[in-house]
């Protein structure tokens, strides 16, 4: 081997070496989705921590608990944002067919990181404020989530269907490095409530 050709060699095994050490920092400001089932998990979970016992026939004013996570299986460290809403049976939720959030502003968010293989979990307290009704309509004037307090001044009425007023529930976001912008990941999760007085 001559010369030029030993730089050569040098010179490749040199850089590949240095990306193979910088891998693990490059996961955390690149995506490497490539649709072959890498996801992401959401979940939420009652105040005992299992996937029963609800909050559903909550009393204005007290507090109730559940907790949202999730699990990272991206194939990097991943950016999300969860957003929390409240909805009628009127209003829309998440469409994940054609991948579009509710148009419903949020109440409260929060923004985590989770490496890859990794779960991330928070607990949520929430209660509904100053509620009144009229014939088969409720209605809500205030809602806390985790003791900050948001005005929600909306009506609605009993929905058979899944047997409850409003649903709490929970959109997952990621950030995106193209874009530069979180986007809605196409998952949600919630619970349905009966509100009493």
């Amino acid at each position: 081997m001559n010369l030029k050709e030993c730089r050569t060699v040098f010179t490749v095994t040199g850089l590949a070496l240095m990306l193979a050490a910088a891998s693990p920092v490059i996961g955390l400001f690149v995506s490497f989705e490539s649709g072959d089932g890498r996801f992401s998990e959401l979940w939420v979970l009652g105040p005992k921590h299992l996937a029963r016992d609800y909050p559903f026939d909550i009393k204005a004013n007290v507090s109730h608990t559940v907790f949202v996570g999730v699990g990272n299986h991206m194939g990097t460290s991943s950016y999300y944002m969860i957003l929390v809403k409240l909805r009628n049976q009127t209003q829309s939720s998440p469409n994940t067919t054609a991948y579009t959030p509710s148009p419903l502003l949020p109440f409260s968010e929060f923004r985590f990181f989770v490496t890859d293989e990794h779960n991330y979990e928070a607990q949520i307290q929430f209660s509904v404020l100053d509620i009144s009704r009229s014939g088969t309509s409720l209605f809500v004037l205030r809602l806390s989530i985790n003791n900050v307090i948001h005005p929600v001044n909306s009506s609605a009425n009993w929905d058979s269907e899944h047997k409850g007023y409003y649903q709490l529930f929970f959109e997952l976001w990621r950030y995106d490095v193209t874009s530069r912008s979180f986007q809605f990941h196409n998952r949600f999760v919630g619970i349905w409530l009966n509100v009493t007085s």
